[in-house]
């Protein structure tokens, strides 16, 4: 994760954003990502939440959901919108056994079961 003060201007830009426009996918989007990558993993789940709710069919924002889940160590949850994900239609298997995001699941059962379902690991 990135230290906050670096992300200062570009947090500040997009939570002024998002305060005008609370429905833009793009500035939630980004505000969450930004959340996540400074450290504030609650605000950035609270987001990944959001996101879900704004567009529940786009596979991305459940990955992304599943990743916020990983890092606040909730696991089943975490596995459980990576289902939902792959439902969706995501599909870069590569990259989720090897997102540092999700570096808590790699050796978690349920995670390692889904690989097996997936036919990787």
């Amino acid at each position: 994760m990135l230290k906050r003060d670096s992300f200062d201007f570009e947090l500040s830009f997009f939570k002024d954003l998002h305060k005008r426009m609370p429905k833009d996918v793009r500035v939630v989007s980004m505000l969450a990502h930004l959340y996540t990558q400074t450290g504030q993993l609650d605000a950035g789940l609270r987001l990944d939440r959001k996101l879900v709710r704004l567009t529940p069919e786009d596979p991305t924002v459940h990955y992304n959901l599943a990743c916020s889940l990983a890092l606040k160590k909730r696991k089943p949850d975490a596995i459980k919108a990576l289902r939902t994900a792959i439902t969706f239609g995501y599909d870069d298997y590569v990259w989720m056994c090897n997102d540092p995001d999700l570096a808590d699941l790699h050796e978690y059962s349920a995670f390692l079961k889904l690989c097996d379902e997936l036919g990787i690991g």
